[in-house]
């Protein structure tokens, strides 16, 4: 019996868990990674060490793979049309993923399909942006309608390649990158929301609750799964948005789409993301079929896995490096005050501010599933003690 092999691109913790859940079915992994010591590289048996900007590289690492995935979006979107081309399956294809790779492409499209976004456009230089801050002042109001949200169109991800400008003075830094920039309004929030849906190349798709992402300096800290206290219609509303926004772009795998809801009770786009992501993380624990089985199943199309949660509430909390390097020490602790406590690391040097890993924790009470989540990554990282 011949099992496919599934090709992946990029060797971070999104690859290895991916890998993982592909064992139990038997799927065979390829990656193609930066170095050997990159997450996915320490578990994955068959490496290629390579530079994915290269077409050669690409197209050599193609041999052999039944379909091609990514851990990230910065493959260039040519040399995806490139292994399309030679008859490659590619998933998801050029054609959507460049609304992941590329903020005014997206912007263009969802306007275009009637999404709710933020007001926004590309920007030229320091005098744009001033335009476009004043264009958002109500008629007769005073003021220079900062602050805004500028972004550069490619490359940024936790927080990098945006910058928060609270005045005209703040707006130079992002043109310097040479790249097109991307303004947008400071929405007025109640909170962060996600939306994870998988599509399958023939059309079948499936929503996992929406959940609230909490942010702690631009980088993803806590996942609740569902929302608390989300409105039935909002969360219908968000789940039916991510799924059209997955058919109309021609998604194929997972879509991760960052929400914003509003106090007037609106929920506007702020990122789109395709392939698993850190807002899904909870559903290796918390739902019947995890994002990354789900993933897996869909750029193979198979028949997709239920997506529904296993309790009532689950919990993600990221691990951050800090000063305290050796987590291992702290597993005794950690274990023995949670048994239910489940622990996912990536291999990585600890670093302050890098991911390194992340809890997930469940439960019917939300206060005590989110203090064990909290005290486990605080205690991991260092910062709690007892």
């Amino acid at each position: 019996m011949t099992f496919p092999v599934v090709g992946m691109v990029g060797g971070g913790q999104l690859a290895r868990m991916t890998h993982e859940a592909g064992i139990p079915l038997g799927i065979k992994f390829k990656l193609l990674s930066d170095t050997p010591q990159d997450s996915a590289a320490q578990v994955v048996g068959d490496v290629v060490i390579g530079d994915y900007r290269d077409l050669d590289t690409l197209r050599d690492f193609a041999r052999g793979c039944d379909v091609i995935t990514f851990d990230h979006e910065q493959v260039p979107t040519e040399h995806l049309r490139a292994l399309e081309a030679d008859g490659i399956p590619v998933r998801p294809g050029p054609d959507a993923l460049v609304h992941a790779q590329d903020k005014g492409v997206m912007r263009a499209r969802l306007d275009a399909i009637g999404v709710p976004c933020p007001r926004h456009r590309i920007v030229t230089d320091v005098a744009d942006v001033a335009a476009f801050a004043a264009e958002g002042l109500p008629e007769g109001a005073g003021g220079d309608g900062f602050p805004v949200i500028l972004k550069t169109v490619r490359g940024g991800y936790d927080g990098k390649g945006v910058w928060f400008v609270r005045s005209l003075e703040d707006a130079a830094e992002p043109f310097r990158a040479g790249v097109p920039v991307l303004a947008e309004e400071k929405v007025d929030f109640v909170r962060e929301l996600a939306a994870n849906v998988v599509r399958s190349p023939h059309g079948q798709a499936v929503a996992y609750p929406v959940v609230e992402s909490q942010q702690v300096d631009g980088v993803c800290d806590t996942v609740i799964a569902p929302a608390p206290c989300i409105a039935e219609e909002v969360a219908l509303q968000a789940e039916e948005l991510a799924l059209r926004i997955a058919k109309e772009l021609g998604v194929v795998g997972h879509l991760a789409v960052e929400l914003f809801e509003t106090h007037d009770g609106r929920i506007l786009v702020n990122e789109l993301a395709m392939r698993p992501h850190n807002s899904g993380h909870w559903t290796q624990d918390g739902a019947i079929t995890s994002q990354f089985a789900n993933h897996v199943r869909a750029v193979l199309d198979l028949p997709l896995g239920d997506p529904r949660p296993r309790a009532k509430w689950t919990v993600m909390a990221n691990v951050l490096g800090g000063d305290f390097p050796d987590m291992y020490s702290a597993y005794l602790h950690c274990m023995a005050r949670d048994p239910q406590l489940k622990i996912h690391m990536y291999g990585k040097d600890v670093k302050p501010g890098r991911k390194v890993g992340h809890v997930n924790t469940y439960g019917d009470d939300l206060d005590d599933v989110l203090d064990r989540a909290r005290h486990a990554a605080g205690y991991l990282r260092g910062t709690i003690t007892e």
